[in-house]
């Protein structure tokens, strides 16, 4: 079977657990952060876990890590 083509964009965005998990970061952590309260930014900073519905479909796009 020949190799498959890593997603660039997934990548960079995703990371796999030990436990086979999604790991991702949040999103609206990148820009126009005056307007967002410091809470929001704070909370916005921890990792997240991809949603269950998503998950197939970004180990396809990462088959390699």
């Amino acid at each position: 079977m020949p190799k498959l083509k890593t997603h660039s964009g997934a990548k960079k965005r995703f990371n796999l657990t030990k436990n086979g998990k999604v790991k991702r970061a949040h999103a609206y952590k990148s820009h126009i952060l005056t307007k967002k309260d410091t809470k929001r930014t704070r909370r916005l900073r921890g990792t997240a876990y991809a949603d269950v519905t998503n998950v197939e479909t970004i180990k396809k796009m990462i088959p390699y890590k």
